[in-house]
């Protein structure tokens, strides 16, 4: 596995966005194998773990999104570079970018916005198994849920209602459905998955955990932090008798300004922006063309060059027109969550449910961002054999703004 690692000064730091559609791609993005083997099951569910406890409709638009990974890093770019603005104002500026809606939509969900910018690996990965195995990834899930619930780690409570319902997903008797007990506010949960699932099954598949930076487990397994007042920018939906995802159409003509009738979710390769399908079928699937894809990579190569030309110069601040910041890393949760971070110990100032834009109710992000850079250095970025590490200092979320105590300790 290859990945990016890069100084965390206010010169430099930068280059972890500006830079990191040039050289933080792994092999697989500059091809595609026209013989690549089905991941197994052991590999789908150490794909999913880190998100298989989200709500269902965070965890649709999630995977939908994984399948941009190019645009993802443009959304967190953008996050970053936008910290200020928020509310109708934030909704207004995002639905002008020429992103795919799912990717648009993650702006109300910046920690998990830099969590996939983060794991860039991981997310292509994850696209990539979406667009080849949708029906094996949404089982996976289930079975995960399923080993959550029986080790006692999830259950409903003042942020999520849990449903089990008597009717079949894949292989699964039932159907295990989380929903935000409040619809208009979302609390995205932190866990380490080598824990939340019990004892992991798969030594040779660990999946990775990701806190934010300076986060720290004080008692539970799983943990909620600040909830996000995200208005119609939540509408996707999991149809788990298709195995499949879906569109809430109101929501999403709401979020877009569109007008769309299908509520049937379908992958749109002009997003794709170049980057290459894993393997021939799925690439035939969604319209790739042999020779584009060959020109991408070409355009890629001479890119990636020009990038590692100028870093040995030092003259990263000229990248692609970025300035040196302070505001610290990528996507960070302008909601306080890189602080509070899902983090369940100190408490953080109100910042409550109104309403008003799509993101309304998720500001005070540009102190958050200097806190946030914080230990960022010491968390390992490896996915394929697990990762995750180091402590930090213990701090909490709340409900719509007041605190919440919790969490556990920071596994290693």
């Amino acid at each position: 596995m290859h990945t990016l690692h890069l100084s965390r000064s206010a010169g430099t730091h930068v280059l972890a966005v500006g830079l990191a559609i040039l050289i933080a791609m792994p092999p697989a993005w500059a091809l595609a194998a026209d013989d690549a083997p089905p991941l197994s099951k052991e590999q789908l569910e150490q794909l999913v773990a880190p998100i298989a406890l989200y709500p269902d409709s965070l965890l649709a638009q999630v995977l939908m999104a994984s399948t941009y990974p190019l645009e993802v890093v443009e959304a967190a770019r953008w996050v970053r570079d936008h910290d200020d603005i928020e509310g109708k104002a934030l909704a207004e500026a995002v639905e002008k970018e020429s992103w795919d809606a799912s990717v648009k939509s993650l702006a109300a969900f910046p920690q998990t916005l830099d969590m996939m910018n983060d794991k860039l690996d991981w997310t292509t990965q994850l696209g990539n198994a979406f667009l080849a195995q949708q029906n094996e990834i949404m089982d996976s899930v289930q079975v995960l849920r399923q080993r959550a619930k029986d080790a006692g780690n999830l259950q409903s409570n003042d942020e999520q209602v849990v449903k089990v319902e008597n009717a079949p997903t894949g292989n699964q008797t039932q159907t295990i459905i989380v929903e935000p007990a409040n619809p208009q506010v979302v609390y995205v949960p932190t866990y380490n998955p080598t824990v939340v699932y019990g004892t992991w099954p798969y030594p040779a598949y660990r999946p990775f955990y990701w806190y934010p930076p300076g986060y720290a487990f004080v008692g539970s397994a799983i943990s909620f932090g600040v909830g996000l007042a995200v208005g119609s920018a939540l509408w996707g939906g999991c149809n788990w008798g298709r195995s499949n995802v879906n569109i809430n159409v109101n929501k999403y003509n709401n979020f877009n300004k569109t007008n769309i009738k299908n509520s049937n979710w379908q992958h749109n390769g002009e997003h794709r922006k170049g980057v290459a399908y894993r393997d021939q079928s799925t690439r035939n699937k969604f319209g790739g063309d042999s020779a584009r894809d060959q020109r991408a990579r070409d355009q890629f190569r001479g890119r990636a060059e020009q990038g590692r030309q100028q870093i040995s110069r030092g003259d990263a601040n000229k990248f692609k027109g970025q300035k040196p910041s302070a505001r610290g890393e990528i996507g960070a949760n302008r909601s306080g969550t890189r602080q509070n971070a899902q983090g369940p110990s100190r408490s953080s100032a109100g910042h409550g449910n109104r309403s008003g834009g799509a993101f309304q109710g998720s500001g005070n992000g540009r102190d958050t961002r200097r806190n946030s850079d914080r230990g960022r250095a010491s968390r390992s970025s490896s996915f394929s054999r697990g990762g995750g590490g180091g402590g930090g200092r213990s701090f909490g979320g709340s409900r719509g703004g007041g605190g919440r105590g919790g969490g556990g300790r920071r596994g290693r």
